[in-house]
């Protein structure tokens, strides 16, 4: 339950790039860098509610561990897959409608951080979270 709580974005790690491979252009890269994303986050046993606030939306997640759902991006990019717990790691696997490329996602708590990390084509992006 430590994922619990609301989570306002600190600072991004090879953010922009991470959304260059995705194939994001270059005006809503540089809007997606600065969007002042709020993450809120209840876990019941294996349900999640996630609810992703930013400048350009605000959307309601319900997943549970293991179990396939189908998310947009905030581009509008498509995708189906699933999160999964490891160890104290969540991990999600994430598979692109439009070209069956892979998107990983990994959600830690280091400190008094949320680590969101994101490998896709070999690149690798992480946006840190402090508690709100």
């Amino acid at each position: 339950m430590a994922f619990n709580g609301t989570w306002k974005i600190e600072k991004n790690e090879n953010y922009e790039k991470f959304m260059e491979v995705m194939g994001v252009n270059i005006m809503k890269r540089k809007l997606g860098a600065h969007d002042n994303l709020k993450i809120t986050v209840q876990q019941d046993g294996n349900k999640f509610t996630v609810k992703e606030s930013s400048n350009f939306r605000t959307i309601d997640i319900e997943f549970t561990l293991g179990v396939n759902f189908e998310y947009s991006l905030a581009d509008g990019t498509e995708l189906t897959g699933s999160w999964n717990m490891e160890g104290n790691k969540l991990v999600g696997t994430f598979t692109r409608k439009d070209n069956g490329k892979i998107l990983t996602a990994y959600r830690e708590i280091v400190g008094d951080e949320l680590v969101q990390t994101y490998v896709y084509e070999g690149v690798e992006a992480k946006r840190i979270f402090k508690r709100d």
